[in-house]
Parts: structure tokens; C-alpha cells; sequence
């Protein structure tokens, strides 16, 4: 946890994660460069067209990108996860994950179970690998580790997850034999599951614009992630071991500020503060220097994507997302279903937001290292909280419409408001749709009007 407590000897120190890297995946040939984007691209649907200065200056400087790399990537990050996402759909079991590679992201990568699949993912201007696990089977894997995490001591064993560009769920352990505990009392002793040995564990990191301090009960800091609507009240969505229900906050300012609403933790780690009427709800977040950069959606970038992160401690860094749905055992309990990054944070800096171009991608739950030697942070990804709170993001374009019931990725009437997954389906103006991408829907991005986002069936 990044929560900063601002009595004396309350700091939370972070620990260092071990980095992880695997081989034996089978890699076909070389795909052909990707298809020239038709006229209403995906970069102009998600504002990666036209970035915000703060976050390109900050890429180069994390990244070590050249200039217009930056502004490139983004670009080809937007793209990408449209072809992933039709990839995905028609390769339906057979889909064994997507990422990206290189400086500008220009190389994307999908995993497919069977060779006769090569010649379709290549057509899509991606890099066909073959491997012998799907997506599914993995995950599968992963479901029974955090079912045993609910009963074992998993103290040792703080972190485990799939790893997409290797093919295999991965389990961090300070020493072998508490691996090798937890895979036996998981019953996944059989199903190839990897480990890597590292005497580190994460800690939660615990300070209306994203990445500003707020203080809970006046014993402790975090920072603000995006906000929000629900119905008619304004708030924001943060870290949820950062306060509990009904705990009051203050702002920065140290003025009144709000109500802690709902508050998981740990599970997940995600709360939502209600703001009283002298706080008015923004599409901002706090960059570098001072200026801000403003939200315009919430899909969900892939694996090898850049990604910057606000805080009140350490301000505006970036980075690139590692894998999704990673579970962490805190000294608190597990967290399951965070996304892992090489982003770094320090104390106080919990519950900030974390954006892939402009689009909202989580807030920061805990992490290892610090911003001078660098370190690893997981987030919380902003979809599920929007969820299962019932929120409305607040972007740059005002959004239509009030939250809707969670998607059950079955076939039902589009609706603005609803946070719908990668491969649902919806019918709107009579026609049946497919999710490409994991997004909250607004009034603008209807099915027919976003191709980036959805594809005709």
C-alpha cells in the first residue's frame, strides 16, 4: 500500500519485487507490416492522435524514448488493441493472449494453440506465436491459486499471476519450498506452473484531479485517482486500504471534502468518495510540472503499453504494464486481479490514477522500490470499480447516460453507462455487436459509431 500516515514513524517503507523472464515459446514467421488504418482510426477514437504534452515529455524521460517515439507509440498502441481484440474474437479458445514489443510498441504479438492459425493473425499485421496453453486454460490455473489463497498462509508466496509472453502462470516466492507448498495445497502441481525466488514482498502504497493528496481521518495521505458521477453526486474513485465506509476526508487544501461510500479491501482495492458541493468533479489529472492531462475513456491497453502514473508524493512517472489480472498477498490479505507495472511509486501516493495515453487505467494499489532507484507498482484497474459501484467516469466529452447493471457478456441492448469486457456481445439499432476492447460505453461510442471498440457480427 502507498498511504502515507502522517504521524511520525507511520511511513510504510516499500520492498523490492524480483524481475521474472521465462523462454520455450514456439515463434512463427515474421509477420508482414500491419494493413494501412482505415480513415476513422482507433488512435482518433481514443485521443492517442493528439497526446497530451505532459505525458510525452514524460515518456521519453522514463521510457528513453527519442523524440516522436512517443507520440508514435501511443498511436500504435490504439491500433493494436483493436487487432488484438479481433484476433481474440475469432480465435475464440484458441486465443492464447497479446502483447506488445519494441520502443514505439510497433510489434504486436498473438498467441495462438494451433499452427493452422498463423496465416489469420498475420493477415491482422501481427506476429503469430504458437503455444500449447490458451488464455482460458491458464486463468483456469490461476482461479485455484486464488482459491487456495483464501485458506494457506500465502506471507512467502506474495505474488503470482499469468504471464501471457511466456505462456505459463507464474508464482513469486521468497524461498522454493513455500512454492512449492502453495502449488501442491492448490492442487496445480501438475499444470506446469513456474516459479521465481525472491527474498522481496510488495506492501500497499498508501496521499477533484487525479494524483492530488487527500487525507483520511487526519491520520493519513493518499491521492486522489479519477472522478466520478453517480446519479447526481460528484466524487472520485481511489485505493480502498486507503480509508473505510464512512471514514471523512479532507483535500489537499485541508478544507472538508467528503465521505469514504464503499471502500474493498483487501479482495480488491478500490473505494469511492463522495464530494461535497464545494468540490466539482473534473476530467483532470495532475502531470508534470503542474499541467494537466484530461481523461477521455477507460479502455484497457495490453500488455506492453506505456503507462504514467499521478501521485502527491512522487508527481507524474511512466512506465509500461507488465500483465493483467496479477494477484499479491499483502501483510493485510490478497489482492487479485491488479495489473502489474514498471512504473515506480512511493508513500502517499496510493489510490492515484494510472492513464495509457488518455484513457483511465486503474489506481495504485501497492508496489516495491522507490522513484530514485526505480521499482515495480501494481494498479487496480478503474473498469471493475465503475462496476461494482455503480459509477460513471468523468471525461473530457461529458458522458451520456447513468451507470448500468455489470455486463454478464451476454447478448442485451447497448447502454451508455455500462462497463462492458473483451468478447460480450449487445444488439443496438438491430444489429449484434462484439466487444473488442474493455471499456465503460459512453453516449459517443455507440457499437455503429466505434469500430475501434466494437465489431459488427
Amino acid at each position: 500500500m502507498l498511504r502515507r500516515h502522517t504521524a511520525a514513524g507511520r511511513r510504510a517503507a516499500l520492498t523490492a519485487l524480483g524481475v521474472l523472464a521465462l523462454t520455450g515459446v514456439t515463434t512463427a514467421a515474421t509477420a508482414a507490416p500491419p494493413p494501412p488504418a482505415p480513415a476513422s482510426t482507433a488512435a482518433q477514437t481514443l485521443g492517442a492522435d493528439r497526446p497530451p504534452a505532459a505525458v510525452v515529455r514524460a515518456m521519453e524521460r522514463d521510457l528513453k524514448l527519442k523524440p516522436g517515439q512517443a507520440a508514435e507509440r501511443l498511436v500504435n498502441e490504439a491500433e493494436a488493441g483493436v487487432r488484438a481484440g479481433r484476433l481474440r474474437n475469432s480465435l475464440g479458445k484458441r486465443f492464447a493472449g497479446a502483447w506488445l514489443r519494441g520502443a514505439t510498441s510497433a510489434e504486436l504479438a498473438v498467441a495462438t494453440t494451433h499452427s493452422n492459425d498463423v496465416s489469420a493473425i498475420q493477415a491482422q499485421g501481427a506476429k503469430a506465436i504458437v503455444v500449447k496453453h490458451p488464455l482460458a486454460e491458464l486463468q483456469a490455473v490461476k482461479d485455484k491459486l486464488d482459491k487456495a489463497a483464501t485458506s494457506a498462509n500465502t506471507r512467502d508466496t506474495p505474488v503470482w499471476y499469468v504471464d501471457v509472453p511466456t505462456n505459463r502462470v507464474v508464482v513469486q516466492a521468497v524461498k522454493q519450498s513455500a512454492a512449492t507448498a502453495f502449488i501442491k495445497t492448490a492442487g496445480v502441481q501438475d499444470e506446469g506452473v513456474a516459479v521465481t525466488v525472491s527474498a522481496q514482498r510488495p506492501r500497499p502504497l498508501a496521499d477533484l484531479v487525479g494524483g492530488d493528496a487527500y487525507y483520511i481521518e487526519g491520520s493519513a495521505r493518499c491521492s486522489i485517482g479519477f472522478s466520478i458521477t453517480k446519479d447526481t453526486q460528484q466524487g472520485f474513485a481511489s485505493a480502498g486500504h486507503c480509508g473505510n465506509a464512512k471514514d471523512s476526508t479532507t483535500g489537499s487544501n485541508m478544507a472538508a471534502q467528503g465521505t469514504f461510500q464503499a471502500s474493498t479491501f483487501p479482495g480488491k482495492d478500490m473505494s469511492w468518495v463522495s464530494t461535497n458541493s464545494t468540490w466539482t468533479a473534473t476530467a483532470d489529472v495532475e502531470g508534470e510540472g503542474g499541467q494537466r492531462t484530461q481523461v477521455t475513456g477507460s479502455v484497457q491497453a495490453l500488455v506492453g503499453s506505456s503507462i504514467c502514473r499521478s501521485g502527491s508524493t512522487t508527481g507524474w512517472h511512466c512506465g509500461t504494464i507488465e500483465q493483467h489480472d496479477t494477484s499479491v498477498s499483502y501483510s493485510e490479505g490478497t489482492v487479485d486481479g491488479v495489473t502489474e507495472t514498471t512504473v515506480c511509486a512511493e508513500p502517499g501516493d496510493s489510490g492515484g490514477p494510472y492513464i495509457s495515453g488518455s484513457q483511465a487505467q486503474g489506481v495504485t494499489s501497492g508496489g516495491s522500490g522507490d522513484c530514485t532507484d526505480g521499482g515495480t507498482t501494481f494498479y487496480q484497474p478503474i473498469n471493475p470499480i465503475l462496476s461494482d459501484f455503480g459509477l460513471v467516469l468523468k471525461t473530457a466529452t461529458a458522458q451520456a447516460g447513468s451507470p448500468a447493471p455489470k455486463d454478464n457478456g451476454t447478448a442485451g441492448t447497448w447502454s451508455a453507462g455500462r462497463v462492458y469486457e473483451a468478447g460480450s456481445t449487445v444488439n443496438h439499432a438491430g444489429l449484434r455487436y462484439q466487444c473488442l476492447q474493455s471499456h465503460q460505453a459512453q453516449g459517443k461510442w455507440s457499437p455503429g459509431a466505434t469500430p475501434a471498440l466494437w465489431q459488427r457480427m
